[in-house]
């Protein structure tokens, strides 16, 4: 079996590109995050439920950009120095009412309103004081060193979309336009699992034949970082049964239900049919490596994916498969980050037919240019694959393989997609 066909999902060829899993999530999946206001300190990495615009102009009004003194540009002299009196000082927060520049310079300090007619600032280490007069050199600007009203964000401008993953720069304008709190989508819940006979708890005693689960810790760490409260529900034996009951279950209280291992062909290999058991498998195996055998299916209206065993497989698939669904979940307007270019310092040959993530490091060649220097071993398994390399170097399908000196396109992680 190559293919389930669905009909939300039906597709006829025997392996699924990334390109094409991710339109199909996009176009069927539906936004189940509810919408909730939180105050600002609370709503970094949230997702807005709805575009917020200014509340005011800012700035607020025009202010001076620096220390100084703030002229009319009409009194200052085209060819040398013009002297002007010092008339009023205006400190940040202080009221600018009966001060006005006409004829005069008006002592003032960064971030204060500029005084009536004011319209250019110089520098104080620019200016020459003789007593309660200043000289002004010539050549200045019209409008130096002052801020407009608005100059930044104008009045009902929408400073935050509806969808964007909110970031603290965000937050800060938010607060600067007049704001304390967001409306946001709530919190996904995820639910992860691990499968297999073979696996023990971390910090527990090896038996003969078993390895700590460290697929667990990789999801629930990196869902975290992207928003969702994971579920951890520990590990799922080899039976049958017993998983079918536990997917079951946790698509009663969850958003989306995320497992690792038992999705390939093996006898022992049980997700799969357990999720066509007890709800619709939907799409199975992609034209990715690592990662090929994922499963993706529903459960009443509960996502499933069943992703790989090997923890690189896992990391990749998350990235790149399980990231859009969560985003469409979760009704954020997904962009996929733009991947660094790099020169390859390595020779790696490929099938045609299958997107490949290739470990690599970044380093600075003498002549200046970044290259990417592969991870000395492949294998989906090896975790210091990703904790010794700074990035994904992705080779498209059509690609044959690459040699040293080609272009690559190299996705950074630790990645906060």
């Amino acid at each position: 079996m190559a293919q389930l066909s669905d009909d939300c999902f039906a597709f006829g060829g025997p392996l699924l590109s990334v390109e094409a899993a991710a339109s199909l999530i996009a176009e069927r999946v539906p936004v189940i995050a509810g919408i909730e206001t939180v105050p600002l300190w609370r709503a970094d990495g949230r997702i807005a439920a709805e575009a917020l615009r200014a509340g005011l102009d800012l700035p607020p009004f025009a202010n001076s950009a620096v220390d100084g003194y703030a002229v009319r540009f009409a009194d200052l002299g085209a060819e040398g120095e013009t002297v002007l009196p010092v008339r009023g000082r205006l400190a940040a927060g202080g009221s600018p009412a009966g001060l006005s520049a006409a004829g005069a310079a008006v002592r003032i300090f960064t971030g204060a309103p500029m005084p009536a007619g004011a319209d250019t600032v110089f520098m104080q280490e620019d200016v020459r004081l003789a007593g309660e007069r200043v000289g002004l050199p010539p050549g200045l600007k019209r409008g130096a060193n002052s801020r407009p009203a608005g100059e930044d964000v104008a009045r009902g401008a929408e400073v935050i979309a509806a969808g964007q993953r909110l970031t603290p720069p965000a937050l800060a304008l938010a607060a600067a336009t007049g704001h304390a709190a967001l409306a946001v989508r709530r919190r996904l819940r995820v639910a992860v699992f691990s499968t297999g006979d073979e696996l023990a708890e971390p910090g527990e005693a090896l038996g003969p034949g078993r390895i700590h689960d460290s697929n667990r810790v990789l999801l629930a760490t990196l869902l975290a970082r992207l928003g969702a409260e994971v579920a951890d529900l520990g590990i799922l034996r080899d039976d049958p049964g017993a998983l079918r009951d536990r997917l079951r279950d946790a698509a009663r209280d969850h958003d989306l239900i995320l497992t690792s291992g038992g999705v390939s062909t093996g006898e022992e290999d049980h997700v799969k049919a357990a999720v066509e058991a007890v709800g619709r498998l939907v799409l199975w195996r992609l034209a990715i490596k690592p990662g090929r055998p994922v499963a993706v299916g529903l459960i009443g209206s509960t996502p499933v994916v069943g992703l790989p065993g090997n923890p690189v497989a896992v990391y990749v698939t998350l990235l790149f498969v399980v990231r859009p669904l969560l985003a469409r979940l979760a009704g954020e307007a997904f962009v996929p980050p733009l991947p660094q270019p790099a020169r390859a310092a390595f020779r790696y040959r490929k099938k045609t037919g299958r997107r490949e993530y290739v470990r690599v490091s970044l380093r600075r060649a003498p002549d200046g240019t970044v290259e990417a220097v592969k991870f000395p071993r492949d294998g989906a398994g090896v975790l210091t694959s990703l904790t010794g390399s700074d990035g994904l170097a992705e080779l498209p399908e059509d690609a044959t393989g690459v040699e040293e000196g080609q272009r690559v396109q190299v996705f950074l992680h630790p990645l906060l997609w």
